[in-house]
């Protein structure tokens, strides 16, 4: 298996657990209330949800692989915006930064 899917399996897997997480524990669901965005927590886990079932489509189809990391990417690029304005440390900001920069990465490597 080359690094790319590799990558690709390891981002989908993150984003389906982070997502299912979001039905299973209340730990999701009171972050994006202490980020007084509980109104969109919902949107954000489907569309990780969705952008983690894209990324294996996109497997087969480049145009969804392209679509899926791209909007993951931003999805992150956000998220690690939210937790620079709620003043979080680097440790607790980690993987919505590592996540945003591997799925910049596949972003990149799709379109060429």
């Amino acid at each position: 298996m080359s690094l790319f899917k590799l990558c690709i399996f390891i981002s989908s897997f993150f984003f389906f657990a982070y997502g299912l997480s979001y039905f299973t524990s209340s730990h999701m669901k009171s972050e994006f209330k202490r980020f007084g965005l509980e109104r969109i927590g919902l949107l954000t886990i489907v569309l990780e949800l969705l952008g983690a079932a894209g990324l294996l489509f996109g497997l087969r189809y480049n145009p969804i692989l392209v679509l899926s990391s791209g909007g993951l990417a931003l999805l992150m690029f956000f998220g690690v915006l939210v937790r620079i304005k709620s003043k979080d440390s680097l440790f607790v900001s980690l993987p919505a930064l590592l996540l945003m920069g591997l799925n910049l990465y596949i972003f990149i490597v799709s379109i060429k």
